[in-house]
């Protein structure tokens, strides 16, 4: 999941120790999964754990992959949550306008709201991170662009 850099660490110092018990169907899902995503088993039960109680706590938000890795998107779209906050604030925070521009329903724009209220930290990554994507293939347009003048 893509969370700073600075908050992964700091979670990763806080890690505490706890023992479950699962069924061994369970056990072996996640063996099986663990091994197709190329990660360990601790490693995708933990991410599991941690996608799916901020998926209890905000029921419109869903995990998906990308080439930039995993990122919370809004149930029902192809939005993630970073494309809402930006919006919304280029709209200056106006929910409806932000609805309309997407034509999704207000619901899933609170829903983004939300989930950024708090995880504004990830959310905020995810926003630089394109828009230094965004610079840059800029700059390679213009490269390329002058080469060919």
């Amino acid at each position: 999941m893509a969370v700073s850099r600075r908050k992964s660490s700091a979670r990763k110092a806080a890690m505490r120790q706890r023992s479950f018990r699962l069924p061994a169907t369970t056990l072996e899902l996640l063996d099986a999964r663990a091994a197709e995503c190329g990660e360990s088993g601790n490693a995708l039960a933990q991410r599991l754990i941690e996608e799916g109680l901020r998926i209890e706590r905000h029921p419109l938000i869903y995990f998906r992959s990308g080439a930039a890795g995993r990122r919370p998107a809004l149930v029902g779209s192809r939005l993630d949550v970073w494309q809402v906050i930006e919006t919304l604030r280029a709209e200056g925070g106006d929910v409806s306008a932000t609805a309309e521009y997407f034509e999704i329903p207000e619901a899933k724009v609170r829903a983004g709201r939300s989930y950024y209220a708090e995880f504004p930290e990830e959310i905020d990554a995810w926003i630089a991170r394109q828009h230094e994507v965004a610079e840059r293939e800029r700059e390679r347009w213009e490269r390329a662009r002058q080469l060919l003048a």
